[in-house]
Protein backbone atom coordinates (compact mmCIF):
# COMPACT_ATOMS: atom_id res chain seq x y z
CA UNK A 1 0.00 0.00 0.00
CA UNK A 2 1.22 3.47 -0.82
CA UNK A 3 2.37 5.47 2.18
CA UNK A 4 0.47 8.60 3.05
CA UNK A 5 2.36 11.87 2.59
CA UNK A 6 2.59 14.07 5.66
CA UNK A 7 -0.11 16.65 6.35
CA UNK A 8 1.86 19.61 4.98
CA UNK A 9 2.51 17.79 1.70
CA UNK A 10 -1.16 16.87 1.39
CA UNK A 11 -2.22 20.42 2.14
CA UNK A 12 0.16 21.78 -0.48
CA UNK A 13 -1.00 19.22 -3.06
CA UNK A 14 -4.66 20.05 -2.40
CA UNK A 15 -3.93 23.77 -2.81
CA UNK A 16 -1.73 23.57 -5.88
CA UNK A 17 -3.10 20.55 -7.75
CA UNK A 18 -6.60 19.56 -6.58
CA UNK A 19 -6.99 17.03 -9.40
CA UNK A 20 -3.84 15.17 -8.41
CA UNK A 21 -4.92 15.32 -4.76
CA UNK A 22 -8.23 13.68 -5.76
CA UNK A 23 -6.40 10.99 -7.74
CA UNK A 24 -4.25 10.22 -4.69
CA UNK A 25 -7.31 10.20 -2.41
CA UNK A 26 -9.19 7.79 -4.66
CA UNK A 27 -6.15 5.50 -5.03
CA UNK A 28 -5.63 5.31 -1.26
CA UNK A 29 -9.33 4.66 -0.67
CA UNK A 30 -9.36 1.88 -3.27
CA UNK A 31 -6.24 0.29 -1.78
CA UNK A 32 -7.78 0.36 1.69
CA UNK A 33 -11.07 -1.18 0.54
CA UNK A 34 -9.19 -3.84 -1.45
CA UNK A 35 -7.44 -4.93 1.76
CA UNK A 36 -10.76 -5.58 3.51
CA UNK A 37 -12.44 -8.95 3.39
CA UNK A 38 -14.41 -9.57 0.20
CA UNK A 39 -17.65 -9.73 2.17
CA UNK A 40 -17.06 -6.22 3.60
CA UNK A 41 -15.98 -4.54 0.36
CA UNK A 42 -19.52 -3.82 -0.95
CA UNK A 43 -20.45 -2.14 2.35
CA UNK A 44 -17.26 -0.10 2.34
CA UNK A 45 -17.84 0.98 -1.26
CA UNK A 46 -21.40 2.00 -0.39
CA UNK A 47 -20.17 3.97 2.62
CA UNK A 48 -17.47 5.65 0.52
CA UNK A 49 -20.06 6.53 -2.12
CA UNK A 50 -22.15 8.18 0.60
CA UNK A 51 -19.11 10.10 1.85
CA UNK A 52 -18.27 11.23 -1.69
CA UNK A 53 -21.84 12.49 -2.18
CA UNK A 54 -21.62 14.50 1.05
CA UNK A 55 -18.32 16.02 -0.05
CA UNK A 56 -19.75 16.88 -3.47
CA UNK A 57 -22.48 18.97 -1.82
CA UNK A 58 -19.98 21.01 0.20
CA UNK A 59 -19.29 24.62 -0.73
CA UNK A 60 -15.69 24.50 0.51
CA UNK A 61 -13.35 22.22 2.52
CA UNK A 62 -14.58 23.55 5.88
CA UNK A 63 -18.18 22.90 4.88
CA UNK A 64 -17.18 19.36 3.80
CA UNK A 65 -15.67 18.73 7.24
CA UNK A 66 -18.81 19.99 8.94
CA UNK A 67 -21.04 17.78 6.78
CA UNK A 68 -18.85 14.74 7.45
CA UNK A 69 -18.77 15.45 11.18
CA UNK A 70 -22.56 15.71 11.26
CA UNK A 71 -22.91 12.42 9.39
CA UNK A 72 -20.48 10.69 11.73
CA UNK A 73 -22.44 12.03 14.70
CA UNK A 74 -25.70 10.66 13.21
CA UNK A 75 -24.13 7.25 12.67
CA UNK A 76 -22.71 7.17 16.18
CA UNK A 77 -26.12 8.06 17.61
CA UNK A 78 -27.74 5.21 15.65
CA UNK A 79 -25.03 2.83 16.80
CA UNK A 80 -25.48 3.92 20.42
CA UNK A 81 -29.24 3.49 20.14
CA UNK A 82 -28.75 -0.03 18.77
CA UNK A 83 -26.41 -0.87 21.65
CA UNK A 84 -28.77 0.57 24.26
CA UNK A 85 -31.88 -1.10 22.79
CA UNK A 86 -30.94 -4.33 21.01
CA UNK A 87 -34.61 -5.04 20.30
CA UNK A 88 -34.54 -2.09 17.90
CA UNK A 89 -31.98 -3.94 15.78
CA UNK A 90 -34.77 -5.90 14.12
CA UNK A 91 -36.99 -2.85 13.58
CA UNK A 92 -34.20 -0.66 12.22
CA UNK A 93 -32.77 -3.50 10.08
CA UNK A 94 -29.35 -3.00 11.66
CA UNK A 95 -27.24 -6.15 11.55
CA UNK A 96 -26.24 -7.31 15.04
CA UNK A 97 -22.57 -7.46 15.97
CA UNK A 98 -21.11 -10.94 15.99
Amino acid sequence: MQSLPDFDQLMQLAATDPQQFEVLRQRLIEQTIAQASPSMQPRLRAQQSHIDRLISHAKNPLHANILLQQELQRQLQRFNQALQSPSLLQQAKILPLK
